[in-house]
């Protein structure tokens, strides 16, 4: 993966991947805020033809709150990225953002420990995949 994220090539098709998916996150607290179709926005725009492509935006509220009580501005880094896209091949790959990567820009003491929860919380759906 990259040092920015991890995650797992799926057997599901893509419509049942960002079913599953969302489903694992709720087991774990998460709703999906919000749901980018890249794939949509790129053919409508700039008429560009390109495999299944979406992000979920994902959130813990109760863990959430903490970090920005912990650090107001800290909502520029929320939410947590997931992403289902479909490769060149018809493969399927759901990747999560590294919350311990990406709120380590805060290097605030009192966001470490919430990075380390949500990136457990996000492996358990990976390993549910």
């Amino acid at each position: 993966m990259s040092n920015f994220g991890f995650g797992t090539t799926v057997e599901d098709d893509f419509d049942a991947a960002v079913e599953r998916v969302t489903e694992e996150l709720a087991k774990e607290g998460f709703g999906v805020l919000t749901v980018i179709d890249v794939q949509a926005t790129l053919k409508k725009k700039l008429d560009v033809d390109m495999p299944a492509y979406r992000i979920l935006g994902a959130c813990n509220p109760v863990l959430a709150n903490q970090a920005i009580n912990a650090v107001p501005d800290i909502g520029l880094l929320l939410p947590c990225n997931v992403l289902v896209r479909e490769d060149n091949e018809g493969k399927v790959h759901v990747e999560f953002m590294d919350p311990g990567a990406v709120l380590g820009l805060v290097e605030d003491a009192r966001v470490d420990p919430l990075a380390a929860e949500v990136k457990q919380k996000l492996e358990t759906v990976l390993e549910a995949l």
